[in-house]
């Protein structure tokens, strides 16, 4: 299995106070399991720019410790710097690099904008892939006015509003949080201080202004020199080389030349490939041939080997023991079913002809893989309800005293077994709910899977039903199991008609029938 890998690159409105910066690196570091990689403070954007790299959860869990230490550290209203911005985390791009797709980085962005919004009360935008609005993919839109113009309009005018969080500003401003390619943040420093002419350049290699199709640019003053300041947001299409030679020829036409050149935070290797290439006339050249290239291949298949995994679920339930066992295996069952609904609502997403449908799949993946957590849980926990009656079993029962306190317990730990599979039943119908819904909406290239997952949900319903009808064997007179028995009869009458549901969903998008 690959080892997933999630880059992460948030842009912090500090560089002048290193104390600041590193109280903030501190916080990121403080999270097992998350790299960082990279840091470029630029004094005159007043801007540190931080690059980690680790397993998306930990990614994940760093980003928020940063901007929640971000927010705690730096003022807005104190702020100064060439560097255009709204908030004390600027921005917080995710990007995939390897096991990980892009729909993944999206549901990472929307969590942590969640989390900033609700538990740190800052406003959050979502951009690039994880735009909510399609006037929302671009960076530049969202911070147009910064932090002071953001400030005026957020609470008045709907076009400014946030995606998530409150409709005011504070010190901590706002957060942009999104998903996307491999970008590299590449400048070009001239040799003039005169920053008009660094302005005439950038509009004349941004797209925005007719210029490259992957390039934005501004012009500034840093360090005395004009400085072209560019995001390259597909390197494959618009090479570093063919932007600097443009810059270059241009810088000419107004009398000056190219002073030197930077890239901020990290690279990929195969910019930098394409650009010797360019410059070295190397034909035929095989990325292969770069000796760390055949060292990271080497390491990535040995991690990816790992030691032998243990015994898996299935076997388990085939060994002949008692536990785990067909609660057990419902609550595996009903935890497939959620991975094929939250599948088909990814293999959704991000497609132009189910663009309705798009907000309401975002929910369904988060709802859907909620209670693929919690159905993976109950496989355990109805395991270890079982054994819960074994141990209770064993109890003596010598006395008189001890066969009371050994026949309660058995009564506790069956009760406890039937609570199990019940709230199994619950959450299988919840997936089927959903399964049921993404074959009437999802991708129609995917409506089996759909179909696959409810009637999974249908057998973890039914398994579960089994598991607590014959734990309450014999009691189901009394209040608790008599409860229990009535809400499993309403749940499994709420399947019928949604399987029915399910079937008009097939015929009509796919022709298929029972």
């Amino acid at each position: 299995m690959p080892i997933k890998i999630v880059e992460c690159i948030p842009n912090f409105s500090e560089a002048r106070r290193n104390e600041v910066v590193e109280q903030i690196m501190e916080a990121i570091c403080s999270v097992r399991g998350v790299q960082l990689l990279d840091r470029h403070s630029d004094l005159d954007h007043n801007r540190t720019v931080l690059t980690l790299v680790g397993e998306p959860a930990a990614v994940e869990e760093a980003a928020f410790a940063g901007i929640a230490k971000a927010a705690e550290l730096i003022d807005l209203n104190q702020h100064k710097g060439q560097h255009p911005r709204i908030g004390a985390t600027d921005v917080v791009p995710f990007v995939p690099i390897s096991g990980v797709t892009m729909v993944e980085c999206i549901e990472m962005a929307h969590r942590l904008g969640k989390r900033v919004a609700e538990e740190l009360g800052i406003p959050v935008y979502f951009y690039e892939e994880a735009a909510l609005r399609p006037e929302r993919k671009n960076l530049e839109d969202i911070r147009r006015g910064e932090y002071e113009g953001l400030k005026e309009l957020i609470a008045t005018d709907p076009t400014r509003e946030p995606d998530l969080g409150p409709k005011v500003l504070g010190p901590a401003g706002a957060t942009v949080i999104g998903a996307r390619e491999a970008l590299i943040a590449y400048n070009i420093y001239l040799n003039t201080s005169d920053v008009s002419t660094a302005e005439k350049i950038a509009r004349r290699v941004r797209h925005s202004s007719g210029g490259f199709r992957f390039v934005k640019a501004i012009g500034l003053l840093v360090e005395g020199m004009a400085q072209v300041s560019m995001n390259l947001t597909n390197y494959h299409r618009t090479p570093m080389a063919l932007v600097t030679e443009t810059v270059r020829r241009e810088a000419e036409r107004y009398g000056t030349s190219i002073h030197h050149t930077e890239i901020v935070g990290l690279v990929p290797n195969q910019a930098l490939i394409n650009a010797a290439r360019w410059y070295l006339q190397l034909d035929g050249f095989d990325p292969e041939q770069l000796l760390d290239n055949r060292l990271f291949s080497f390491q990535m298949e040995q991690a990816a080997a790992g030691p032998a995994e243990k015994e898996n679920f299935l076997d388990q339930v085939a060994e002949g023991t008692p536990s785990p066992g067909g609660g057990s295996a419902a609550a595996y069952t009903g935890a497939l079913a959620a991975a094929l609904v939250v599948m088909v609502a990814r293999l959704t997403v991000g497609k132009s002809k189910y663009a309705q449908a798009e907000t309401e799949c975002w929910q369904v993946i988060e709802a859907g893989e909620a209670l693929r957590a919690k159905l993976t849980q109950a496989v355990e926990q109805d395991a270890a309800a079982f054994e819960g009656i074994l141990k209770a079993r064993r109890l003596p029962k010598e006395s008189e005293a001890q066969k009371q306190e050994r026949a309660q317990a058995i009564k506790a730990a069956t009760l406890q077994a039937a609570r199990v599979p019940l709230e199994t039943a619950r959450d299988a119908v919840e997936v089927l709910k959903l399964a049921v819904r993404m074959a009437a909406i999802g991708n129609v290239n995917a409506i089996s899977d759909a179909a696959a997952g409810a009637n999974l949900a249908l057998a973890a319903l039914k398994s579960a039903g089994l598991n607590v009808r014959i734990n309450l064997q014999g009691i189901e007179q009394e209040a608790e199991p008599a409860q229990m028995l009535q809400e499993l009869a309403a749940l499994e009458q709420q399947a019928e008609p949604l399987m029915q549901e399910l079937e008009g969903s097939l015929w009509q998008r796919a022709g298929l029938s029972r």
